[in-house]
């Protein structure tokens, strides 16, 4: 009799722990699904977007500012603000959040 509650309890602590197992398992498939692949998408969406990046592109900045990009080099870009062609800044390419091409005339 002491055999078979022996068997017993052992057979339940490798299901409890075959279910604790599965449960990390199945938490962790959430949290990447939900958390780290849309980010990487975003991403990914961003660097082509920068990479695609034009002299005469219109820009929106981090900072709410719209302009027009008028030089771009490795790391930076020179943006002008407004209809003042006096009101150019350089600035880093990670500042910039969206961009629209330039319409062909």
């Amino acid at each position: 009799m002491t055999n078979m509650l022996i068997a017993t309890e052992t057979a339940s602590g490798g299901n409890q722990l075959i279910t604790i197992i599965l449960m990390y398992v199945v938490i962790f498939a959430a949290l990447y699904f939900f958390f780290i692949r849309p980010q990487k998408k975003q991403q990914k969406k961003t660097a082509q977007m920068l990479s695609e990046l034009e002299v005469g592109d219109s820009v929106l900045t981090s900072s709410g500012f719209y302009g027009v990009v008028i030089d771009i080099t490795d790391d930076t870009v020179i943006v002008e603000f407004g209809n003042n062609k006096n009101c150019r800044i350089p600035m880093q390419k990670s500042a910039i959040v969206e961009s629209e091409k330039a319409q062909a005339e």
